[in-house]
C-alpha cells in the first residue's frame, strides 16, 4: 500500500487537484496525497465549483510545480497528461518510484456554453473518482 502519493497533470490547475482532493477524501489519513504540474496555473472556477458539487472544497488550493514541492519521496506518481508523465519519468528515472500513466482529457478543452463546459468537468471529476476507488479502495480491502 502506497504511504505518498503524488497526482501531476499539465498545471495543476483542473486535473491534479481534483484527483488529489478526491483521493484525500477516501484515503483519509493512510496516504499521504500531493498535486503538482509541469507548470503551475491558476486554480479554474470550474473545477472549484465541480469540486463543491460533491462536497469537496479546493477553492484555497495554490497550483504548484514539481519544483515547489518539499518532499520528493514518492511511493506513486499518478500523471494525468502526456506532458507531467514525460516530466515525472525524467524525475523518479533513478528513484523507487512507481509511476501510472492515467490519460485524462483536459476539460479546459472543451468549448461550448456555461454549462457544457461545466459538465465536461464533471466527467472529468467523476472518471477520476471512480479510477480512484478502484485503485485504491480495492487494494486496501486487499491488505486487510
Amino acid at each position: 500500500m502506497e504511504r505518498a502519493v503524488l497526482i501531476a497533470c499539465t498545471m495543476n490547475a483542473v486535473r491534479s487537484p481534483m484527483a488529489a482532493a478526491m483521493l484525500r477524501h477516501l484515503a483519509g489519513r493512510r496516504i499521504y496525497v500531493e498535486s503538482a504540474g509541469v507548470r503551475a496555473g491558476e486554480l479554474d472556477p470550474l473545477a472549484v465549483e465541480a469540486m463543491e458539487e460533491i462536497g469537496l472544497e479546493i477553492a484555497g488550493y495554490k497550483p504548484q510545480c514539481f519544483e515547489d514541492l518539499e518532499d520528493g519521496s514518492f511511493d506513486l506518481v499518478i500523471t494525468l497528461s502526456p506532458e507531467a508523465q514525460h516530466r515525472a519519468m525524467e524525475l523518479t528515472r533513478t528513484a523507487a518510484t512507481r509511476v501510472e500513466y492515467w490519460p485524462t482529457l483536459d476539460p479546459t478543452a472543451v468549448e461550448g456554453s456555461r454549462e457544457q463546459r461545466l459538465q465536461a468537468y464533471r466527467v472529468v471529476r467523476d472518471q477520476l473518482m471512480e479510477r480512484l476507488r478502484k485503485r485504491f479502495l480495492a487494494r486496501a480491502a486487499a491488505d486487510t
